[in-house]
Parts: C-alpha cells; sequence; structure tokens
C-alpha cells in the first residue's frame, strides 16, 4: 500500500470508531463535515475550487451541506474509504494520488486523533518523513506566507528550510511530520519548539497559517 493509501484506511477506522459528532482540528467541523470535506474534494470537482479559492467557497460550503445531510455518516466514511472514484482525474494519472493526497490525508488524520484528549505523536516511517521534508522545502514558502515574523523550519538533525524571509525572525524546530502540521496551521498542537523573539514567537503561534 502507498501512504495515502495507508492513512486513508487508518483515518477511516477512526471516524468509524469515533462516530459523527467527534470533534476535529478544523474550526466548525465535526467528523461528519470532515469526511463530507474529504467526498466533495474527490466527488465533486465542481465544487473543490471553492476550498482554495475564498470567491467560490459559497457554493462549496453549500455543496458540502447537501453531502452532509444527504448521506448517513457511515456512508460517509465508506465513500472516503473507497477513494477517489476511476473516472476522475485521481483515477485516470497514475500516482495522482499519492502525490496529491498522502499529505491531505495524513493532516486530516491528525485532525481528528489530536483532537480527540489523551492524544500523543504516532511513529512515522522515516521515508513519510523524507517525503514530508521534500514538500516543506518546497513549499514552506507558500505555506508561510501570511506569517506575522520570519519563520525557518529546522528539523531535530540541523536541516534547514526557509519559510518567510522577514525580521524578526523566529526558527521552529521539530520533526517534519510535526513542521507539516505547524505548517498547516495547527501550530497549537504541532509539537515543535521555537526560537526567537517572545513576541515575535506569539505573534506566530496565533496566526492563520496554511496553503
Amino acid at each position: 500500500m502507498t501512504h495515502a493509501q495507508t492513512e486513508r484506511a487508518a483515518l477511516c477506522d477512526l471516524l468509524d470508531r469515533l462516530g459523527p459528532g467527534a470533534p476535529t482540528l478544523c474550526e466548525g467541523w465535526s467528523t461528519e463535515d470532515l469526511a463530507a470535506h474529504l467526498v466533495l474534494r474527490e466527488r465533486r470537482l465542481d465544487a473543490a475550487p471553492g476550498i482554495a479559492l475564498p470567491f467560490l467557497a459559497g457554493y462549496t460550503a453549500s455543496v458540502q451541506d447537501r453531502i452532509t445531510r444527504s448521506h448517513p455518516y457511515p456512508e460517509l466514511v465508506g465513500l472516503v474509504r473507497h477513494g477517489p472514484p476511476r473516472w476522475t482525474l485521481y483515477g485516470l494519472v497514475p500516482r495522482l494520488d499519492q502525490i496529491v493526497n498522502t499529505i491531505e490525508l495524513f493532516v486530516h488524520h491528525e485532525d481528528v486523533r489530536r483532537a480527540q484528549a489523551g492524544w500523543e505523536p504516532r511513529v512515522i516511517p522515516r521515508d513519510l518523513q523524507e517525503a514530508f521534508w521534500s514538500r516543506l522545502r518546497g513549499g514552506a514558502r507558500l505555506f508561510l506566507r501570511k506569517a506575522p515574523v520570519g519563520v525557518v523550519l529546522r528539523r531535530p538533525d540541523g536541516a534547514k528550510a526557509a519559510g518567510r524571509m522577514a525580521e524578526p525572525a523566529v526558527v521552529v524546530t521539530g520533526e517534519p511530520s510535526e513542521l507539516l502540521m505547524f505548517a498547516f496551521g495547527r501550530q497549537e498542537h504541532a509539537r515543535v519548539t521555537y526560537d526567537g523573539d517572545a513576541a515575535a514567537v506569539a505573534r506566530l503561534q496565533e496566526a492563520r497559517l496554511g496553503p
């Protein structure tokens, strides 16, 4: 199985176990909302652009709401578990699911895990950590473009990735998986450390980050 398939299966197992109404780290979303988001993203390509484009967000929200109301929760999770239909780009383009969905499914899996009491980081395979680091090195400036201060991402081994070039700057240290959660706007639930001016660190911790 690819890492995308592994994360998908683990996320769906967790969604099934928790049931509808359980919290997630996505503001305003419970487990059924997150499942509906993933169904929309993979099966309603007409509405998916509104996930990233604010002027289309209203249409996307209305479609997601209809998906939530029109499918019982077990069916929603089943659609996520089944994955993208073959007629979509995910099914037509080899490896696209792995390229696009590995990080998406990891982050949303952690959105559910880390919203529950007593969570702890899980052991992430080294090759997946390296894939996260490669994505961070290529995308950190995009992910951190809204940061109010300069940001440098640093692994425990000392390797660095430039985020936003500005002063004052904060160095954020953690495993690539934790830096990914930080860069995707989950600062409060990312196991990272901060080096820099205290006021700059506080501003960064409260900022809205992410793609």
